[in-house]
């Protein structure tokens, strides 16, 4: 529906901020929340929203940039695009290449077009509801086997008390993979991990685009209590807790 525009929106937003990064001269912001921010990530904000704005939609923007828009504004919104113009901002100041550029279309809460792309592996994801996902224009799918070994994505710091509970609770072995930002959902995506419990804060715009990509690849992201995790259902931008994983 809008696969090439929104390759390109993306493609280009990374552009710039690579542009940033090879700089090497950028200064460092603190939000109110205490998380960082940097001029590459206003740069791919300005340019994401205003190249969407100029797409033959009517539809309203919430980015993490932008944010500041009241819940009785926006709860009757039935179709809307959600942006993280850079997610991962620590591992660009840490010039680790695991950031990200993030565009989903969500649609009566659920994400049904979601576009990733990490500017630094220059790896573009797209999934879209009934269409399917890709990894750089080929089609990629979520691991359809059980595994004896369970591979889970997490950050590379330790994992929350929660989550070596959660995994615990399994009742298999499991390896850790260690990976950043919304390419932790997208490794699920792509088969080459099997479960991603984030028993740990997140918002909204950090999954959606990547949420899009798993579902088209066969997967599933749920609440701990199995109920699908929703978007715009709430004033808060937080998720709750989540599991993303294959269906199987």
């Amino acid at each position: 529906m809008f696969k090439n525009d929104l390759i390109t929106i993306a493609r280009e937003a990374g552009r710039l901020i690579m542009e940033v990064k090879r700089a090497q001269s950028f200064s460092i912001l603190n939000k109110e929340d205490n998380t960082p921010v940097t001029q590459a990530d206003f740069a791919a904000h300005e340019f994401i929203t205003d190249a969407l704005r100029r797409l033959d939609t009517k539809y309203p923007i919430i980015s993490e940039e932008s944010c500041a828009i009241s819940w009785t504004q926006r709860k009757n919104w039935h179709r809307y695009w959600l942006v993280d113009p850079l997610d991962g901002t620590k591992e660009f100041i840490n010039s680790n290449s695991e950031f990200t550029v993030n565009i989903a279309l969500i649609e009566h809460g659920e994400p049904i077009i979601g576009v990733v792309y990490a500017p630094a592996k220059d790896d573009m994801y797209y999934g879209e509801r009934d269409c399917g996902a890709e990894l750089n224009g080929e089609a990629i799918s979520v691991a359809k086997e059980e595994p004896d070994t369970l591979r889970v994505v997490g950050s590379r710091s330790h994992p929350s008390e929660e989550t070596i509970a959660w995994l615990e609770q399994q009742g298999k072995p499991y390896e850790l993979v260690p990976m950043g930002s919304s390419l932790k959902i997208c490794l699920v995506a792509q088969g080459k991990a099997d479960v991603y419990p984030r028993l740990g804060p997140t918002s909204e715009w950090d999954t959606g685009a990547a949420h899009a990509v798993l579902n088209a690849a066969g997967g599933i992201v749920t609440e701990v209590d199995g109920s699908p995790l929703k978007y715009n259902q709430k004033e808060s931008f937080l998720n709750p807790y989540f599991i993303a994983r294959s269906a199987g």
